[in-house]
Formats: structure tokens, C-alpha cells, sequence
């Protein structure tokens, strides 16, 4: 029987003409297979059962509904030699697991076609530290046509039956992000992964705030693999309004120095993204100013809670059921339904907050000085708590309307070239998910719990046990 190299993933890509495989796919070490807790086998229905070699050794394998297995094939030792059963323990992949299945063939300048047979290859996809997901291949040698024939297409009706899992995607692409390299890592990291799986695609531009934080790091492999994975999560939505009127979706939003900010940016696209960010946060500290505001939240009032008062005969309206109203100078306000992890901020703009929990946190920065100011934005990037200000509060929220009152912080409108300036007669500039919305009066947000599905795992799912 020959020899399969291991992890070759091109050689099981239809219409391939070689057996090497790209660094991309590596074969895993033996013990990441038996790691873990196994599925239950005892009750398994077993679909099929044969012998092929896997990683130089003829094993074994058993294919069940839930786990494909497979043990060494060795002579008879004597009984009790625990060293051997130690060596030649069983392992197994859950078929859950495996995102696609190829035909392993090698091609010569003469096979224009068929190519000579060599067995199946398993496409799957592993879990990583912090939250990483890898892609990586098992290699089944058999030489038989009809042998691997009828595991093959065992194992497509498997991967049938995940309907779950995307057939055909619209990828939204930022040729401008990732210092102009989103379209390359595009080509050379996502494709590969959506063509191996059989997804088509259809590719067209845009930006994704949400990325990091659904995944809770920023790897495209990951994102990629969740998506081919069919790894489906539910997530929390805004909704944006002014007297009475819908503005826009959204996830997060910054009022303030956030949004004069993001006002500054938009002033310069001649300038490279992170070139005109830097510049108008620099700008944006020089010039800042507080606003003057209102601003009244409906705390949140978790529904556990809620049914376990109602339950207990308790549920009466106090504090958590009114709205509340605080006013003053502000210099920024955070409307956040999601954690917003991103590079200057790891652990979160809003890090006590969660995907799909129905809470948005709602955070205020009151007047003060800028070497404070700039403190706490530091805070931001490291371990320390942000938060940990006297000028800064945080609420946890069901609903807030912020409303602004024009040129009442006392500053000569002449001397201004921040957000009244830069927006659209006396509207105030918002910054809402990296994207600028500027509104001339009361701004009303409100949390949709899980009204929308995105391919992605809370951050605890996708960290190994």
C-alpha cells in the first residue's frame, strides 16, 4: 500500500496536478486527535468499516453517526502489556467536525483526468488557544476505486445533512483596510478555505465592525472557518431614531469627542485610513470641548430576574422600571450593544458587555481636564480598568435618548472648527460603528435583543476545554 504524504491538501482538490501540499494546511500531531472528551460509541449506529493507512500505519476504521475512529493494526502481544495499549490507543475525529472531503489522487504529465488513486483526504477544522481556529487534513491511503468510493460518498451525505452550513456567500471586502491588503489576505487565506468547502461566492466592498468582537480575535482563518463551519450566532441590534423618525441600524455608537473625531477623519480620505484616524484623535484632543447634554436611559432589567419576581409574587415598578435622566457636560458618550474588541482596545471598549444579552452599556465621560481625559483613553489598551475614573460613569441599559443643546457650553461659535463646523448646519456629529451620522436634535437608541444570526461562537464556546 503506498505512502501518502502527510497533509496533502492539494492533491485532493479536483483537477489538481500535484501531491504537495501548501503550508497553510499541516497535518496534526496524533495526540491532538485523542485529546479531549470522546463522544459516546456504545450506542452508536456503525455506518461503515475498513482498513486504511493512516500516517504510515494500517489501522482500523469505523465510521459511526457521530465520530469516525480507527486503531493500529498490529500482531497479537501477550495480555496485560500495557505499554502497547498505551502506544496504540484509539483515536478519533467528530464528524461535526470535518468541513469538506476530497478524492486524494496524484497526476502525471500523461493522466490529463483520473489521475492515480490514492485514497480520501478530510478536511477539518480544529480549536485553537484563544479562541483560534485552525484549518488541517487527514489523509485516508487505500488504493481500492470501489473501497473509497463508498466511504466517499458516505462522508458527502454526511456533510449534506449540516444544513446549517453556507452553500453560497456574498463576501463584503474593504480594498482600503488592513493598510490595503484585505483584498490579497482575501485571495490568499479565505478562497483556498471556501473553495475546498464548496461554497461559491460572490465578492463585493464594504467593512465589518463586527469581526473581532464576535470572534473575540481578529484572524481570518477563524472567521473564515466559522462561517464554512456554519457556526451561527445570535446577535443583539440598535435602532437609531429622531422624533419618531428611523435613522439607521447599528451596533455602538460614540457622542462627543468620538464622534468629532470621526467628523475630523472624514475631512481627510486624501490622507491613508490610519494616517487620517491619528491625525484627527490628535486634532480631536487639542480642540476638545465638552457638550452640553440630557441624557435619560431605561436601566436594564434582566428577564430571568423579572420572571423569578413575578414568579415570587414581587414584581413591583421601582427605579429599574423608570427612566432616569442625568445632564451636564459631556465629553463623550458610549452606546454600546456589543464589546467592540479591537486593536487599541483588546479587552473591549465595553468589555463587560455581551453579544446577545438584550443590555447595551452606556458610558459617560463628564468635564475634565485634558491630561485626565487622555488617561483614561490610555486605559483603554491596557489591562487596567478604564473605567476607574471619577469622572467617568457607566450604566447598563435598555434604551437612551441624548439630547444636545446648541453652543450652550459657553465657547465663541468663531473660535469652533470641531463638529459644527464640520457637519451640516447646527447637527451634531455621531460616530456609529465607523460610520458618520450627523442629527440636529434628541437621538433615540434602543437594543433589539437577537434580532439578527451572524456566523461566529461567543467567545466562550470557541476556547478549549
Amino acid at each position: 500500500m503506498p505512502r501518502g504524504r502527510r497533509g496533502g491538501r492539494v492533491s485532493a482538490l479536483e483537477g489538481c496536478r500535484e501531491e504537495e501540499a501548501p503550508p497553510a494546511a499541516d497535518a496534526v500531531p496524533s495526540v491532538l486527535w485523542a485529546s479531549g472528551q470522546q463522544p459516546e460509541s456504545a450506542a452508536e449506529l456503525i455506518l461503515l468499516r475498513g482498513i486504511f493507512e493512516i500516517r504510515r500505519d494500517s489501522c482500523d476504521v469505523v465510521l459511526s453517526e457521530r465520530a469516525l475512529r480507527w486503531q493500529p493494526i498490529q500482531p497479537e502481544r501477550p495480555t496485560g502489556d500495557s505499554k502497547y495499549n498505551f502506544l496504540h490507543k484509539e483515536e478519533f475525529i467528530e464528524l461535526k467536525d470535518i468541513f469538506s472531503v476530497k478524492l486524494k489522487r496524484r497526476y502525471s504529465v500523461k493522466q490529463q483526468r483520473s489521475g492515480t488513486l490514492l485514497g480520501i483526504t478530510l478536511f477539518i477544522c480544529l480549536k485553537k488557544e484563544q479562541n483560534k481556529l485552525k484549518d488541517s487534513t487527514l489523509d485516508l491511503i487505500n488504493l481500492s476505486e470501489d473501497h473509497c468510493d463508498v466511504w466517499f460518498r458516505q462522508f458527502k451525505k454526511i456533510l449534506a445533512g449540516f444544513s446549517d452550513r453556507p452553500k453560497s456567500l456574498k463576501i463584503v471586502l474593504n480594498p482600503q483596510s488592513h493598510k490595503k491588503e484585505a483584498t490579497q489576505i482575501y485571495y490568499e487565506k479565505v478562497e483556498p478555505l471556501l473553495k475546498i468547502a464548496g461554497i461559491k461566492t460572490d465578492v463585493t466592498g464594504s467593512t465589518n465592525v463586527l469581526a473581532h468582537s464576535l470572534h473575540g480575535i481578529s484572524h481570518v482563518v477563524t472567521a473564515t472557518l466559522h462561517i464554512i463551519m456554519g457556526h451561527v450566532q445570535p446577535v443583539d441590534v440598535c435602532t437609531f431614531s429622531t422624533t419618531g423618525k428611523f435613522l439607521r441600524f447599528g451596533f455602538s455608537a460614540m457622542f462627543g469627542f468620538g464622534g468629532r473625531a470621526l467628523a475630523l477623519a472624514e475631512e481627510h480620505r486624501w490622507m491613508s485610513p490610519n494616517q487620517r484616524m491619528d491625525f484627527a484623535v490628535i486634532k480631536a484632543l487639542a480642540k476638545l470641548k465638552p457638550e452640553e447634554c440630557e441624557i435619560s436611559f431605561l436601566p436594564f432589567n434582566d428577564p430571568q430576574d423579572r420572571e423569578e419576581r413575578r414568579a415570587q409574587g414581587s414584581l413591583k415598578s421601582d427605579c429599574n422600571d423608570q427612566w432616569q435622566m442625568i445632564q451636564g457636560q459631556f465629553l463623550n458618550v458610549s452606546i454600546m450593544a456589543i464589546p467592540c474588541l479591537c486593536s487599541v482596545a483588546p479587552r473591549g471598549l465595553a468589555p463587560n458587555t455581551r453579544l446577545n444579552d438584550g443590555s447595551m452599556a452606556l458610558i459617560i465621560s463628564r468635564n475634565t481636564s485634558r491630561p485626565e481625559f487622555i488617561k483614561h483613553l490610555k486605559r483603554y489598551a491596557s489591562v487596567k480598568n478604564q473605567f476607574n475614573f471619577p469622572f467617568v460613569e457607566t450604566y447598563t441599559v435598555e434604551e437612551v435618548k441624548v439630547h444636545p443643546r446648541s453652543n450652550s457650553s459657553g465657547h465663541n461659535p468663531e473660535e469652533e472648527d470641531g463638529p459644527h463646523e464640520t457637519a451640516t448646519g447646527s447637527s451634531f456629529p455621531w460616530n456609529v460603528d465607523g460610520d458618520l451620522m450627523e442629527v440636529a436634535s434628541e437621538v433615540h437608541v434602543r437594543v433589539h435583543p437577537r434580532l439578527i444570526n451572524l456566523y461566529g461562537k461567543s467567545m466562550e464556546e470557541t476556547i478549549p476545554k
